[in-house]
């Protein structure tokens, strides 16, 4: 499950505590340019005793690789070895509009933050010799006194998860060759072969096969009722603020990704109208078969077909957001799901 907190932290990790009871397997906990993910993910491994715990995600531009891979390793700690570390890029308006840091070289800073993490976990001494990360400072840079050092610590495990956000097709594609698992986004599992299996086959020709099985981590608003167009307004809503105005006109990932699903017309309909100020029309631009397509929401039945056709896509992991309006009844729909896995 997406942690969500708009309605107080407080209140959503005691609904989360109540849904880890019901069979609640794994909490993510978002971090875009809100609170960090980091502080919030301390108090959520105190609270718990066995989900586990991802961040989703950490924007790697923002913390160097080895800050990254101490913090991974702390909540491993705190948690008592139930955290992944989910990281990807975020996107230009954030990260240079916010964080004033330079969006440049998203696939190799990528490969490069995972492979620091990796040798941070497993206790290496650091040395690191990329294109776009040194470790230490080589000579000429800085004071000249830095050394090669170690973790001082010996982590949980040596070994943390990684799960990788991907939208793209060389993303997924690296993705499928260095994560644990690909965190996706308005996964529509009727188009995904078309749509993400050439770069999915492209990154597992590569995989190192002690990383197992590429888990597939599909986000979905999901609720079981026999109204579902009552409560699939919220998820029409995102899915117009990010094909529409997450990001910028011309490097919006999920408007290409939606183009790609199909949608070539209705994308550039729902982009031209967030733009120009006129949000309500771009949220019923939102194509009816997008919204029921890239959602698991209705009666029982319907659900059970859907989960098969996740399935049939290769999804491992569902990342759910109950759209039930009361925390009582989230709760409800979370141990109704387990029951239909």
């Amino acid at each position: 499950m997406m942690l969500g907190y708009s309605g107080g932290f407080a209140e959503a990790v005691q609904e989360l505590v109540e849904c880890e009871a019901a069979g609640l397997d794994l909490a993510v906990v978002p971090e875009a340019y809100s609170y960090d993910a980091v502080s919030l993910l301390g108090f959520v491994a105190a609270r718990t005793r066995r989900v586990r715990l991802a961040s989703g995600i950490m924007q790697l531009y923002t913390r160097t690789p080895t800050l990254t891979a101490m913090t991974a390793a702390g909540l491993d700690y705190v948690s008592n070895g139930r955290f992944a570390l989910g990281l990807g890029t975020s996107g230009p308006q954030v990260i240079e509009g916010f964080h004033g840091v330079p969006y440049d070289a998203p696939l190799g800073r990528t490969r490069e933050v995972v492979e620091i993490c990796r040798k941070v976990w497993a206790r290496e001494v650091l040395v690191h010799k990329g294109r776009h990360y040194q470790v230490p400072l080589p000579p000429g840079q800085g004071t000249g006194l830095g050394k090669p050092l170690k973790l001082i610590n010996h982590p949980v495990r040596p070994r943390i998860p990684v799960f990788l956000a991907a939208v793209g097709p060389r993303s997924v594609a690296l993705a499928a060759e260095i994560a644990e698992g690909w965190l996706t986004l308005f996964f529509n599992p009727e188009r995904a072969s078309d749509v993400f299996g050439e770069a999915l086959a492209s990154g597992a020709a590569r995989r190192d096969p002690a990383l197992g099985p590429l888990d597939v981590i599909a986000a979905a608003p999901f609720g079981i009722t026999d109204d579902p167009d009552a409560v699939l307004g919220g998820h029409r809503a995102q899915l117009a603020l990010y094909v529409g105005g997450m990001g910028a006109r011309e490097r919006n990932y999920s408007n290409a990704l939606v183009r790609r699903y199909g949608y070539e017309r209705e994308a550039a309909l729902i982009q031209e109208l967030y733009l120009s100020g006129r949000k309500a029309e771009a949220v019923a631009a939102v194509p009816e078969s997008l919204v029921r397509a890239t959602s698991l929401v209705g009666p029982a039945g319907y659900v059970r077909e859907r989960l098969a056709a996740y399935r049939e896509a290769g999804v491992t992991t569902l990342l759910v957001s109950p759209v039930a309006r009361t925390p009582a009844e989230r709760v409800k729909s979370i141990a109704e799901l387990k029951s239909l896995l």
